[in-house]
Formats: structure tokens, C-alpha cells, sequence
């Protein structure tokens, strides 16, 4: 049967199909969330600082921007669970090196190892579109961003109270090593549906290697910038160099038959708007996670901010809008149906800038600051469960999957951006007295944040609707 018949097609959703998915969808939500609760534990355990411990995230953010689109394009060519199974297998080594490392440097190697498991979401999507109908892979795509959540409100959640409860924070890393192996062994049965219609061509692997080396060295050189200084050689010749190759990409690419990334079907009016958007969601969501994380951990007595909670008062607190975007993503796809994708993803923006502007002005009261966190939790994961679909459907046939992995990496270079000004901000504004982080950082962040939201709802406007 051809994908036309197969998309036209009405019979029973396709749990079979779906549930694999699912399941390493939640896990990369949950090894993302166990680990943002765990920050200041990983950060007191490896013996390093705020500032240094915001590379946590950061390292696996830069990984995630090379691996995702040369996994995403495998997938198109050589069949989605095949790269499941090896993003699984690296991941899971991954998770054991972080669980062993001793010092920060392995345990970052360990992090950028897991620069694969952000591969899960876009190659389900990707499997998703190729197999199911068009309203199916809609309610897919939802359920996949929903199980997301899911998976990192209960990382969130669980994390915290796993720590204090086993009294090591070791004990917990290893848990994620063992969920990661049996993700694994998941994804080696041979139920695991695969891809039923393939790309044709053949590998850029030209345009990969320059890509990745473009956004290695620009994003090494954000990232250096921030400990090493912004006028040290090494940050000078990463900002010169990063723009003359990725720029030497692009022009390969188009002017190669088989790209990496179709880089006019990405510029076209269905899916430019969403890709940049998807930047600015990168630094919304991903950005600000470290920030959330250090305010709530800050003390009132020391810092002059904060709230003083502890590892499981912070998971529960980074779990209240996960839970709430869990429902709003799980409804997007009957939302979009009834007013369209582009006005869904125009209020999500807007709640999402309403959300932080709150946080800001209400930083000194939890149940002001905590409305923001659940506004702005809520716009977020609503642009997040919608943006993917529009990007898909966008797309040529046979490039749903690195089209997806496109964007994520677009959205992961956001929250790299956005993490390492972040960690600038908080090494850079420090109290005198206190060597704290001032207020001042965390204040600038969050308006920083609302006004990319506001900007964010302009541009898709100019997206068509559907």
C-alpha cells in the first residue's frame, strides 16, 4: 500500500506503532528532568560552583545540535529504528559515564554522549508521519511531546525525593543508567515497527561534517566565552571561523541534489516561521531551566532572593507546569483542529510572555512567582507540542524526520545561546558581599524571555494556517 492509500486509510489508532515511542519519549523527558532537580546535588558532589555547573545542561545542549540532524537524515535513509537503537545504545553508555565520572570533565563527556537521546522525539515523529494517517500522526505527535512531559515531570518529581531518600546522589544516576538499558532492550525486540517508505539518495556527509563543525565552534566559543573571557583567541577565532563555515554549508547545500537539510523547503512560508521560532522556544525552555533551578535553590538569608527549597521541594515545583503542559499538549491536536495551528500556537506565545513578565514582577512571593511558573509553563508546552506538526507537514516527503531533527537542533542552538548567557549573567553579576548571583541576572533573564514570547507570537502569524 502507498503512503497516499496508507494516510487515507481510516481504521484503529495504532498503539502498536505508538507505545515503543512513547516509552523512549519519556525517557528522554525523565533522564532531563532527574537531572535539572539534580543540579545542585551534581554541582555540591563534583565539588564546582553555579556558574561551572550551568555546563551541565549546556554540554549536552551542543552535543544534541551536532548528533540530531545527521541521526534525523539516517533515519529518512536507512530506517527510523535502526538510529533509535544506536541513539539508545550510545545514550545508555552515556548515562553509566555520568554515573561514574568523578570529577566535572567525565561527567560531561558523559553529557554529551547524551546529545543522541534528543534524538528520540524527532525520529518518532518521523516514524509517526511515515506510518500513521494524517489525524493519526497529529494525535501521535501530541501524545509524543505529552509523554515528554511526562517523563520530566516525573524526573522532576522523583529525583529529589530519590536523593534525600537513598542519601547519594550516585544511587540516582545509576537508576537512569538502568532505564536507559531498558529502553534499550525495547527497542531490540522485533515488534518495533520500522519505516515503511525510505528517502532516496544518499548520506551529505560533507554538509554534515560542516555542520557540525560550524555549530562546534560557535558554540564552543559561546560557551568558552563565558569562563575563558570574550577577547581570549580561542572565543575570537570560534566567533570568527563559525560563521564563514556555516555559511559555506548553506551554499553547499544548495547546491547539492541530496542536502543534509532541505534548506529552500526550510525557508518556505509553511515551516520558516516555525524554525525561527523554534530558536526563540529553545531559549525559553531550554535556556532557562539552570535559571529556574538556581533561583529556587538560592537562599533568602544569603542571596537576599530565592526561596530556600530542598532537592524535593524544587522537583515538585519544576513538576506543576510540567503536569499542566502534560494535559495542554495532550489536547493540542484537538485545539489545532478547531482554530487552526497558527492561532493555537499565537496564544501559546502570548500565555508564555504573560507567564514571565509575572515571575518577574512577583519574585519575591511563591504564589505570585508560582502563577507565572504555570503560565508560562503552559504557553511553552503548548508552541512545543505544535511546532513539530506544522514542521512535518511542511516538509517533502521523505524528510519529515530530519526536517524535525532540524528544528530541534535549531531550538537546542537557542538554548545553548541561552545557557551559556545565562551562566555569564550569574558568574558576571555577583553580590560583593554574598558572591551570590545578584537579582538583577535572574530579573534580566526573565525579560528577556517575555519579550522573545511577544516576538515569537508576531512571527508565526506570518506562518499559513491550518
Amino acid at each position: 500500500m502507498n503512503a497516499a492509500a496508507l494516510r487515507g486509510d481510516p481504521r484503529p489508532f495504532p498503539v502498536s506503532v505508538v507505545f515503543p515511542l512513547l516509552v523512549f519519549a519519556s525517557l528522554d523527558g525523565f533522564v532531563e528532568g532527574s537531572v535539572l532537580t539534580l543540579m545542585p546535588a551534581i554541582r555540591d558532589v563534583l565539588g564546582t560552583g553555579t556558574g561551572p555547573a550551568m555546563w551541565i545542561s549546556a554540554t549536552q545542549f551542543m552535543s544534541a545540535a551536532v548528533c540530531v540532524p545527521a541521526c534525523g537524515r539516517l533515519c529518512d535513509l536507512y530506517g527510523h529504528r535502526r538510529m533509535l537503537r544506536v541513539a539508545l545504545g550510545i545514550t545508555t553508555a552515556g548515562c553509566l559515564l555520568c554515573a561514574l565520572a568523578p570529577g566535572l570533565g567525565l561527567f560531561l563527556t558523559g553529557r554529551a554522549l547524551l546529545g543522541f537521546l534528543s534524538s528520540m522525539v524527532p525520529l518518532g515523529i518521523g516514524l509517526a508521519h511515515d506510518r500513521l494517517t494524517v489525524d493519526d500522526g497529529r494525535r501521535a505527535v501530541g501524545m509524543l511531546m505529552a509523554a515528554l512531559i511526562l517523563g520530566s515531570t516525573a524526573g522532576d518529581v522523583s529525583a529529589g525525593f530519590l536523593t534525600e531518600a537513598l542519601g547519594n546522589v550516585r544511587a540516582v544516576l545509576w537508576i537512569l543508567a538502568a532505564l536507559a538499558a531498558v529502553c534499550l532492550a525495547v527497542c531490540l525486540a522485533p515488534g518495533v515497527a520500522e519505516t515503511r517508505h525510505r528517502a532516496g539518495g544518499r548520506m551529505d556527509w560533507r554538509g554534515t561534517v560542516l555542520l557540525a563543525l560550524g555549530l562546534t565552534l560557535l558554540l564552543g566559543a559561546v560557551f568558552r566565552g563565558t569562563s575563558n573571557g570574550w577577547t581570549s583567541p580561542g572565543v575570537l577565532v570560534g566567533l570568527l571561523l563559525a560563521p564563514v563555515v556555516l555559511l559555506l554549508w548553506l551554499w553547499l547545500a544548495l547546491r547539492t541534489h541530496e542536502p543534509l537539510a532541505d534548506v529552500r523547503a526550510m525557508a518556505s512560508r509553511a515551516t520558516a516561521p516555525a524554525f525561527a521560532c523554534g530558536f526563540t522556544l529553545g531559549v525559553m525552555v531550554l535556556g532557562s531551566q539552570g535559571v529556574l533551578v538556581a533561583y529556587l535553590d538560592a537562599s533568602p538569608e544569603r542571596a537576599g532572593y530565592g526561596f530556600g527549597l530542598t532537592q524535593g521541594e524544587i522537583g515538585l515545583w519544576l513538576a506543576v507546569p510540567s503536569l499542566a503542559g502534560f494535559l495542554a499538549v495532550s489536547a493540542s491536536a484537538a485545539v489545532a483542529r478547531r482554530v487552526g495551528y497558527r492561532t493555537m500556537l499565537t496564544y501559546a506565545f502570548l500565555l508564555a510572555a504573560v507567564g514571565f513578565a509575572v515571575k518577574a514582577a512577583g519574585h519575591g512571593t511563591m504564589p505570585v512567582w508560582g502563577t507565572g511558573h504555570v503560565l508560562s509553563g503552559l504557553g511553552t508546552a503548548l508552541a512545543v507540542g505544535g511546532i513539530p506538526t506544522v514542521i512535518a507537514e511542511g516538509s517533502p516527503r521523505g524528510r519529515a524526520a530530519v526536517s524535525t531533527a532540524v528544528y530541534d537542533t535549531i531550538k537546542t542552538t537557542g538554548g545553548s545561546f541561552a545557557g551559556a548567557a545565562a551562566a555569564a549573567l550569574l558568574s558576571t553579576l555577583l553580590s560583593p558581599s554574598t558572591h551570590q548571583p545578584t537579582l538583577t541576572a535572574y530579573l534580566i533573564l526573565w525579560g528577556l524571555c517575555t519579550l522573545l514570547a511577544l516576538v515569537s507570537a508576531a512571527v508565526i502569524r506570518l506562518a499559513p494556517d491550518g
